[in-house]
């Protein structure tokens, strides 16, 4: 691996890892989201880092040029986060369509409850000045 890729590649690493620390500091990003970042930031830099495993990893796959291991396991992990998202907005869905058909249901009850309470309820009389 060329060391001008791997500089690269490290700072992107880094700049991540900082990235998703600041945005943990300020309440933006939870930390059980933020776990799948910051294994995906380490992964990143471990490779960057420590040349002959990637080289290692890129033959035992069949990629010729080490770097694009590096892309390839960062596509990866992008992959990976992205079902985890999809996963949790499909249950945030299902939470958010049972909420509504229990306000649904609750305001429904609330107006029953109301109409019920002003049959019962004699007419106000007017008073005169």
């Amino acid at each position: 691996m060329q060391v001008r890729v791997q500089i690269v590649s490290i700072l992107v690493g880094v700049i991540l890892l900082g990235t998703i620390f600041q945005l943990i500091r300020k309440n933006r990003l939870q930390e059980k989201y933020a776990l799948l970042w910051i294994l995906s930031a380490v992964i990143v830099l471990v490779l960057s880092v420590w040349r002959d495993f990637l080289a290692l990893f890129a033959s035992w796959v069949g990629i010729f040029y080490a770097p694009s291991a590096l892309f390839l396991v960062a596509l990866f992990c992008g992959m990976v986060i992205a079902l985890h998202f999809s996963v949790v907005v499909s249950d945030l869905t299902k939470q958010n369509k049972t909420l509504v058909q229990e306000i649904a249901l609750l305001k429904e009850e609330l107006q029953r409850t109301r109409g019920a309470s002003r049959k019962r309820r004699p007419p106000a009389r007017k008073r005169r000045p």
